[in-house]
C-alpha cells in the first residue's frame, strides 16, 4: 500500500508532502473529510505495533481534556484517534511495508529516501 493520511488545512502536512514530492500513485486521504476507519488504523498499528506512536499530543483536545495528566493505555490511544481526527499524528506516510509518522526532519528525509530510492 502507498498512502498518505494528512489534513488538507494543515500547512505542515502540505510542506512535508511537497518536500517529499509524493508521487501521484499514492492514495491521499484527508482525514478531516474522510475519517480514518478502525480497519485503516489497525493496518497502521500493524506497521508500528503502537497506537501511541500514531497519537498526536499537540492536538488542542489533548490539552483541553487534560489528557497529559492521565495514564493512557494503547486502547485509549486507539479510541481517541478513532473519536477525533486531530488525535492522529500527521502526516502518516505508508510506503508498502514502511511507515513514516509526523513531520520531523529525520522522518521527512527517511520517507523521501524510501519513496524515491527506485
Amino acid at each position: 500500500m502507498q498512502k498518505v493520511y494528512y489534513l488538507s488545512s494543515c500547512d505542515t502536512c502540505k510542506r512535508v508532502m511537497n518536500e517529499i514530492e509524493i508521487p501521484s500513485s499514492f492514495i491521499k486521504q484527508d482525514i478531516k473529510t474522510q475519517g480514518i476507519t478502525e480497519a485503516e488504523l489497525e493496518e497502521l498499528f500493524n506497521l508500528t505495533n503502537s497506537f501511541e506512536d500514531l497519537f498526536s499530543r499537540r492536538a488542542r483536545l489533548f490539552q483541553e481534556r487534560k489528557l497529559k495528566d492521565k495514564n493512557l493505555l494503547e486502547e485509549d490511544y486507539k479510541s481517541l484517534i478513532l473519536e477525533h481526527y486531530t488525535f492522529l499524528k500527521r502526516p502518516v506516510i505508508v510506503n508498502n511495508d514502511q511507515i513514516f509518522i509526523g513531520s520531523s526532519a529525520k522522518t521527512v528525509a527517511a520517507a523521501k529516501k524510501s519513496i524515491h530510492s527506485n
